[in-house]
């Protein structure tokens, strides 16, 4: 008998690499309505936090002190910090140096992140993460407090619809328009917004008989009766521990999940606990490819924009002279504007700032549409799920158009219709 010889003709690397579609994720944050989207938030996010900043100004406790000093201005307009004026076209990066800096340093969002992945999760977890300062007092809890909350309610409707944006093109490889993924937002705000919430509502009942207890401990008799209960203090500890490591490393999926099964808060703080509880080396390997994928571009993306910014001002030098290009960005010296020349600088300035918050919505945008390949990921690993599977709604903008039929009976998309549902996408996109 002869023997049969199959020939391989094509490979399927995403089904033997599915880590392959957070390629498609890098290729996605890159396109312009997920950037606009993005960037529009980082400025909704600067600017809420400015103006609490500012009903908190003069306060020397910490963390309002570094987090007023950082918002005291509105930062956006240079994404380097009001203290640096190097001349070097790349800025330094609001990095994470120390472990106290992890907990206790504001997140400087008109900064470049260190990376499009951990960067942004690092900045908009902060309020969070330093309501556990010991050293924090209970105006500096209100201040977080409301930093959060708006925050959580920004993202909630941006971070929902880049999240939507995502999920329907890495699923169905189909363009949803940008207004139909708004309304999917808006129209799931409050589960967006609650997810991440719950778990920090949980650790309050946690606190509050912790909290009863170290009224006992003013006393050294109550301390004793402390010393007695704290096993029950510890059993408490645990589970106040669960809860925000869970919600550490889940809320990024929480978002995804809403986008993806168009299901409730609830829903999603289960798949994202199960996702991190039951499958954490397989989080921890997609987010270091993320991380590795991520970086690399954000790379580029640095480079490009400060290029952008610093050869105009290379170009004109020529004409202007370099005392006076230096004294533009240093706004001190020989060159320094004066009078009407201060309004033209600040429109450089202003202009400068446009390029670099778009470099920033990069990395929000790709911040977002990583974590939603990674919740398809762990769905797949942990539910048996298959990527392509993802909620649709009726009235959507990536809808199939209608068949008809030809004379020779063979189904086709009816050109009238498929041109009026042309139509239809543009209006909604």
């Amino acid at each position: 008998m002869q023997e049969q010889r199959g020939v391989v003709r094509e490979i399927a690397w995403r089904e033997v690499f599915p880590w392959l579609n957070l390629v498609r994720a890098l290729r996605l944050a890159m396109q312009a309505r997920m950037l606009l989207v993005a960037a529009s938030a980082v400025l909704a996010t600067i600017f809420g936090w400015w103006l609490v900043a500012l009903l908190f100004e003069g306060a020397d406790e910490r963390p309002l002190a570094d987090w007023t000093r950082a918002y005291q201005s509105c930062p956006w307009l240079d994404a380097s910090g009001p203290e640096d004026v190097s001349p070097t076209p790349l800025r330094a990066p609001d990095g994470l140096d120390t472990a106290d800096n992890w907990l206790t340093a504001p997140p400087h969002l008109g900064r470049y992140p260190s990376d499009p992945l951990l960067g942004p999760w690092h900045q908009l977890s902060a309020p969070a993460r330093q309501l556990f300062d010991l050293t924090l007092t209970y105006r500096g809890l209100a201040f977080l407090l409301l930093c959060l909350l708006w925050a959580a309610a920004v993202w909630a409707l941006f971070g929902g619809a880049l999240t939507r944006m995502a999920a329907v093109q890495l699923a169905r490889e189909e363009n949803i328009g940008l207004k139909p993924a708004v309304r999917y937002a808006a129209g799931k705000w409050r589960s967006y917004l609650a997810a991440p919430l719950f778990p920090l509502l949980g650790v309050l009942l946690c606190v509050l008989p912790m909290l009863v207890v170290g009224l006992l401990m003013r006393a050294d008799a109550g301390l004793l009766v402390a010393g007695i209960l704290w096993p029950l203090m510890l059993l408490g500890g645990l589970l106040m521990a669960i809860l925000l490591l869970g919600l550490l490393f889940g809320w990024p999926l929480m978002a995804a999940t809403i986008s993806a099964e168009g299901t409730d808060s609830f829903d999603a703080l289960g798949r994202a606990y199960s996702y991190v509880y039951h499958r954490p080396l397989h989080y921890l390997f997609y987010a270091a490819v993320a991380v590795l994928l991520g970086s690399l571009a954000w790379l580029l993306v640095i480079y490009s924009a400060e290029a952008v910014i610093y050869l105009p001002q290379w170009a004109a030098s020529w004409g202007s002279g370099n005392e006076r290009i230096a004294g533009l960005r240093a706004g001190v010296g020989p060159g320094a504007p004066e009078g009407v020349g201060e309004w033209g600088a600040a429109l450089i300035e202003f202009w400068a700032g446009c390029v670099r918050v778009v470099a920033l919505g990069f990395a929000y945008s790709y911040f977002w549409t990583a974590s939603t390949a990674i919740y398809f990921l762990l769905r797949r690993d942990d539910d048996g799920t298959e990527m392509d599977e993802v909620h649709v709604e009726g009235g959507e903008a990536y809808a199939l158009p209608p068949l008809a039929t030809d004379p020779a009976g063979v189904s086709v998309v009816d050109p009238a219709e498929a041109n009026a549902e042309q139509e239809i996408q543009k209006e909604e996109g």
